[in-house]
């Protein structure tokens, strides 16, 4: 526990984090997706959602290279660290609040 509190800090610190309202998509399509991450300047990211995934924004994303999407309860630190950026839902924010309590 104590890792993963390390990690998630160290992301805040170096300005790595970046936290979105929903990772979602209307269609399965990894052209539109990448878009909107180059948008955001996520080319190495880890997305973290909440329990649940939306398959749309899944497939999509499983698609591009050095893009990983886990729902909350799988967030580890090695995905954490091996990822130049991590991005959180607010679904896993708060479930990570409620974790950490």
């Amino acid at each position: 526990m104590l890792a993963l509190k390390h990690a998630l800090s160290a992301k805040a610190k170096s300005n790595a984090l970046i936290v979105l309202d929903k990772a979602e998509i209307a269609e399965p399509k990894t052209a539109q997706l990448r878009g909107k991450f180059s948008g955001l300047g996520l080319s190495n990211a880890l997305i973290i959602d909440g329990v649940t995934l939306q398959e749309n924004f899944v497939f999509a994303a499983r698609n591009i290279p050095n893009v990983d999407v886990l729902p909350v309860q799988g967030i580890n630190v090695y995905d954490i660290l091996r990822r130049d950026k991590l991005v959180l839902t607010r679904a896993a924010l708060e479930a990570l609040e409620a974790r950490f309590k």
